[in-house]
């Protein structure tokens, strides 16, 4: 890197963006119907002078699209000609504006910018065809606490983490990783909260999607006695963790009282490198720093599933229950000091085979990583306002920018041709990091140039994704 001498000027005709993709993006949300069902669902403006609901819905869901990570990062964009010509837009509102409009909601406004998101939602849906309903559709369910150090936020509360802020409930599609419903609650709410309404609006909307099969998974919080009986009649199945409550361990240790006795299962990687030829082991840094020190150290053993029928106190007939028996080694340095026994348990209506309804059990960790990516990928799970509802709804906008991203992916045509290997850049986009996705699809170089009657993107910057892009475009 040489330094050579550098000059800085201003172009005097040519206008670029950093952000070439936000257009296709914008395209995406028109096609599926999104802006006017905003329009026509939420009404929160008294007056369109001159913005209208959908403006301020996608003017925040935008500014995450384009790496913001702030509300302050929408005044970098709505002083930027060119990323306005992208999206033929004489002007965005400001961040303050965009604070004022999240302000203005109340629960049943949010409620409604939800349900109008989930129509264009199924719109985007049924234009997968007959196989993407055939299978079975997934709803996972999860709380996660949002910290916030602000002194005057409404509705926060003290989790039982011992941090102040809000605790939001994520209602999610496992099988695109979309988030259907986010409901913001104080921070000293328990997960399970408002969850069965949710879910069961959630269900709805599968079945209106034309999904047959709808399964619920959860962890322990979410195994609410009261309403599996409702679920199981309305030939929903479901798989919850339960609590390992003393008489549930008591007859898991009771060999007699099984329908099925222990086996040991193993885990799919370690089935899938069975027959392979196995690779020089790397070293593992970690045990060994835990050997020298004589930490404590708990290591796995073994894993055994066995199953039993139960029926919990709120309900009326009884389910199977599966329990994961973990063999642990309690350890310290070289020494092993004792064996441990640990019980896991996962209450169900389905007839699936014991492993493999732990293996899907696990599966929700999938959930986990949506979480993750909505708090620190796209920071929607956020508290930037300051009442309770006012962040309810900027959680809701924010993770917009998500769900836009699968339904960019969900938009990629399959060639027949080329059809598996369409299927895996489309599986690629689904499970692609937000900040992968931004930096690869998003944020590309480009020349806006506005003419008569269109204006042209000149892409000026190559990204291993611009022909995947380009497919998109041309599909729209």
């Amino acid at each position: 890197m040489r330094g050579p001498r550098v000059a800085y000027e201003l172009a005097d005709r040519t206008q670029a963006t950093a952000h070439g993709g936000i257009a296709l993006a914008h395209r995406v949300a028109v096609t599926s119907g999104l802006v006017a069902v905003l329009d026509e669902r939420v009404q929160v403006l008294k007056l369109h002078r001159p913005y209208h609901e959908s403006d301020h819905v996608l003017n925040i869901a935008f500014n995450a699209m384009c790496g913001g990570q702030t509300l302050d990062d929408i005044e970098l964009r709505r002083r930027e000609a060119a990323f306005l010509d992208a999206l033929g837009a004489k002007a965005i509102p400001d961040p303050t504006t965009a604070g004022d409009f999240c302000r203005r909601f109340e629960p049943e406004t949010v409620d409604a910018l939800m349900d109008a998101i989930n129509r264009a939602r199924l719109h985007v849906w049924r234009s997968q065809g007959p196989a993407f309903v055939a299978g079975t559709a997934v709803i996972e369910a999860d709380g996660s606490i949002v910290p916030t150090t602000g002194e005057c936020k409404q509705g926060m509360g003290l989790s039982y983490k011992g941090v102040w802020g809000y605790h939001p409930l994520l209602i999610s599609f496992a099988n695109t990783r979309e988030p259907l419903f986010i409901v913001n609650r104080s921070g000293n709410r328990p997960s399970h909260e408002g969850a069965p309404a949710y879910l069961d609006k959630a269900i709805a909307l599968c079945r209106e999607a034309g999904f047959e099969d709808v399964l619920l998974r959860g962890d322990t919080d979410f195994s609410l006695t009261r309403h599996l009986d409702r679920w199981d009649d309305d030939g929903v199945s479901f798989i919850f963790g339960y609590d390992a409550h003393p008489n549930l361990v008591a007859r898991a240790e009771d060999e007699d009282r099984l329908d099925e006795s222990f086996r040991e299962i193993v885990r799919r990687a370690e089935q899938s490198f069975a027959d392979k030829q196995p690779r020089a082991p790397q070293p593992r840094v970690k045990e060994q720093i835990v050997r020298e020190n004589a930490y404590k150290n708990i290591r796995l053993l073994s894993e055994d599933v066995a199953e039993f029928a139960y029926q919990p106190t709120h309900c009326n007939r009884p389910y199977r229950v599966v329990v994961l028996r973990k063999n642990l080694s309690v350890e310290r340095g070289e020494q092993a000091l004792f064996d441990d026994v640990r019980y896991f348990f996962f209450i169900t209506n389905t007839a699936m085979d014991p492993a493999d309804l732990v293996f899907e059990a696990n599966e929700r960790c999938n959930q986990e990583n949506l979480i993750d990516q909505l708090k620190n990928g796209v920071r929607a799970l956020h508290a930037p306002v300051n009442t309770l509802d006012a962040n309810w709804a900027y959680m809701v906008m924010c993770s917009l920018a998500w769900t836009l991203k699968a339904w960019m992916a969900l938009a990629l045509p399959l060639d027949p041709r080329w059809a598996d290997k369409h299927r895996a850049e489309r599986h690629a986009w689904l499970r692609m990091e937000f900040r992968t996705f931004v930096n690869s699809v998003i944020n590309i170089p480009a020349q806006v140039l506005r003419t008569g009657r269109q204006v042209v993107l000149r892409i000026l910057g190559w990204r291993p994704q611009l022909p995947i892009l380009f497919r998109l475009f041309d599909a729209l």
